[in-house]
């Protein structure tokens, strides 16, 4: 016999707990677990047989996709690598330390190099025209020795690493004043599939 959840709770309200807590206790934990259980659903109306029933609907299906052709690894490379490809990493004149500002692009080249194994890297160092050739070539080559640094840091191994400098022999731009000078203190980074 099934009672209901009202007569569940006034067996609960008769009960003296102190006198039979075991008793108290197993009829609130199953007046608990009656208040919450939840009725059966009703069962869908029927419609009535005088009605003419229309022809059943059809499914539409939906368009199926055009299934792409699947990227190969080194076409994936590719398209990531066209991403960063005008990224570098600028520098103060006179100075190899990275900015903060620049280490989004060290992020962002370093992802490239780290999800593709076969990626090879070589950083660029580069200087305005002012100063020696040697000197430069110098300052070029600790640029891109900071740049290693910061993405060995990131995970990237030694190994696939390389590091030159071009001093100022590879300028972006080409002026006398301190918009091309800012934009020829950088380090370029080559990405080779290997």
């Amino acid at each position: 016999m099934k009672k209901s959840v009202h007569d569940l709770a006034a067996a609960v309200r008769s009960v003296d707990l102190a006198s039979t807590p075991k008793r108290g206790l197993a009829v609130l934990c199953m007046s608990v677990v009656a208040a919450c259980s939840t009725p059966a659903a009703p069962p869908p109306p029927q419609a009535e047989a005088s009605e003419p029933s229309a022809p059943p609907a059809q499914p539409t299906q939906a368009p199926q996709p055009v299934a792409a052709p699947t990227e190969s690894l080194l076409q994936a490379f590719e398209r990531m690598r066209s991403g960063v490809a005008r990224e570098s990493v600028f520098f103060d004149f006179d100075q190899f330390g990275v900015k903060p500002d620049q280490v989004s692009a060290i992020a962002d080249n370093a992802k490239l190099a780290s999800t593709y194994s076969n990626d090879y890297l070589t950083l660029q160092g580069n200087c305005d025209e002012r100063g020696s050739r040697e000197y430069n070539l110098a300052l070029g080559q600790r640029r891109a020795d900071a740049v290693k640094g910061r993405l060995v840091l990131l995970g990237i191994p030694d190994e696939r690493i390389e590091t030159l400098s071009f001093g100022k022999e590879k300028p972006r731009a080409r002026c006398n004043d301190e918009a091309c000078w800012a934009e020829n203190r950088r380090a370029d980074f080559v990405h080779e599939w290997e």
